[in-house]
């Protein structure tokens, strides 16, 4: 065994809540982070301040990262979090002025101590944020920065410089780190993909831990589907924009079996999955990160159509389909980014596409290069896309993004399963690609809600 990066299932696929995985969840768990902090502290602390900078500050008030900071200083996290106790302790904090996490009392009005700072970006990521600790007459006597760095990732600044996924467990058996090293440790061992991370994650849970977490994930995602799938109204916001996904539903549901509907209609049952988890996403529901809110959609709308619409699919291979997506995500994560702020959509509904892709291959029968092949074509048809929500709402056109990018999830898987797994890019290169043009990108187009629809569409 060697020690190298390893990201686990159970961080690519988060329970949480939404609207944003990097702008909700981040936010909220690195609020909880620097409570642990101020608990260790020698001397006493009065009130806490924080600051947003980058996309946290411009797209904050859009994707709930105010209420995020707010929660998690109360000492609430995504996991457990309830809605019901959460706008209790927000009219409580709106009322007192101060926030009561276990072990503190701190003063903290957010008309005053939660600032949204739109100068330049902390040096990190875009989507930085800073604590501060103030004694009783207010001076700042500690400080921590934090960067909210894709997928629900939170990283100190101390953790940032010190480098990406720096894993301090365990020695794992296959410590891929590329996807060629992945296709040679599988040739090696003759396992695949799914059977590697397997191995991998033995190094930190047992095998039923990891069975059973494997379930709650899957749980959970056709959970927050189902919702979708049952709920109609408007989502919050002030765009005004209408759920569709029941109403998509019951029609498909009314054309099931009749012999003139056109052989398409499987796209609009894709789409109508997707979007069903995205809709209770920008409701701010619970939903697991896959790789990020924003792009979690995807990867439950493919598994529920093999699921649902493919003969011989079973659901005790969903594990699969997750150890082996997650296997892929983590090599984005790795080498490139999850994070709309730090790349463009291309990071998250591309990562998204690229892990579906995989996980239907493998579940389909695919070799361990079909499964790479796959993942690569869903992967190369999202370069270069771009993060433009309008008024800074996880809804359009992330919505429907999600719909198509689980379209091409299934094309990309279905075409490397008609073919011998050969191919003229590796997903190496591809994962290479994306990074280099998420550095390229104009800013506007990061996540920041100062260009494309965001500043086309009309806000209202």
């Amino acid at each position: 065994m060697v020690a190298a990066m390893f990201v686990s299932v159970f961080d690519m696929f988060k329970v949480g809540i939404g609207p944003s995985s990097s702008h909700t969840m981040g936010p909220m768990v690195a609020a909880a982070r620097y409570l642990d902090r101020l608990r260790g502290l020698p001397f006493a602390v009065a009130g806490v301040r924080a600051r947003l900078h980058g996309s946290l500050a411009f797209t904050g008030v859009g994707h709930a990262t105010d209420r995020a900071v707010i929660l998690g200083l109360c000492g609430l996290v995504p996991e457990s979090y309830e809605a019901e106790a959460g706008e209790a302790a927000l009219a409580d904090v709106k009322a007192r002025g101060v926030v009561e996490p276990e072990g503190l009392v701190l003063r903290f009005a957010p008309a005053n101590d939660l600032i949204f700072d739109y100068d330049a970006p902390l040096p990190g990521h875009p989507n930085g944020l800073a604590f501060e600790a103030l004694d009783a007459q207010g001076d700042v006597i500690d400080r921590e920065v934090y960067y909210s760095v894709g997928g629900g990732f939170v990283m100190s600044e101390a953790e940032l410089a010190a480098g990406k996924d720096v894993d301090d467990g365990a020695p794992v058996p296959f410590a891929f780190k590329s996807a060629q090293e992945m296709l040679d440790m599988a040739a090696e061992s003759g396992l695949s993909i799914a059977a590697m991370k397997m191995a991998n994650e033995r190094t930190r849970r047992s095998t039923a831990e990891i069975e059973r977490g494997l379930a709650r994930i899957w749980e959970v995602m056709n959970s927050c589907l189902q919702r979708g799938l049952e709920s109609e109204g408007v989502l919050p916001g002030g765009l005004k924009v209408k759920r569709r996904a029941a109403k998509i539903w019951q029609a498909l549901q009314a054309e099931r079996g009749m012999n003139l509907t056109a052989p398409h209609t499987i796209n609009d049952w894709m789409s109508c999955y997707a979007m069903a988890v995205n809709e209770e996403n920008a409701a701010g529901g619970q939903v697991v990160t896959a790789p990020t809110n924003g792009a979690a959609g995807v990867v439950p709308a493919v598994i529920r159509y093999w699921l649902d619409h493919v003969p011989g699919a079973v659901p005790s291979r969903v594990g699969e389909f997750l150890l082996t997506a997650a296997a892929v995500g983590g090599l984005i994560k790795h080498n490139a980014s999850i994070s709309g702020a730090e790349a463009g959509c291309q990071a998250e509904v591309g990562s998204a596409a690229a892990m579906a892709a995989a996980g239907l291959c493998a579940v389909m029968g695919g070799s361990v290069e079909q499964v790479e092949n796959a993942a690569e074509i869903a992967l190369e048809h999202h370069l270069g896309m771009t993060c433009d929500p309008v008024r800074g709402l996880v809804q359009v056109p992330c919505i429907e993004r999600n719909g198509l990018g689980a379209i091409k999830a299934v094309s990309a898987a279905s075409l490397s399963l008609r073919g011998d797994g050969s191919h003229l890019v590796p997903l190496d290169a591809c994962i290479k690609t994306l990074m280099e043009t998420g550095r390229d990108m104009s800013e506007k187009y990061k996540e920041t809600a100062l260009g494309g629809l965001a500043v086309n569409v009309p806000n209202c």
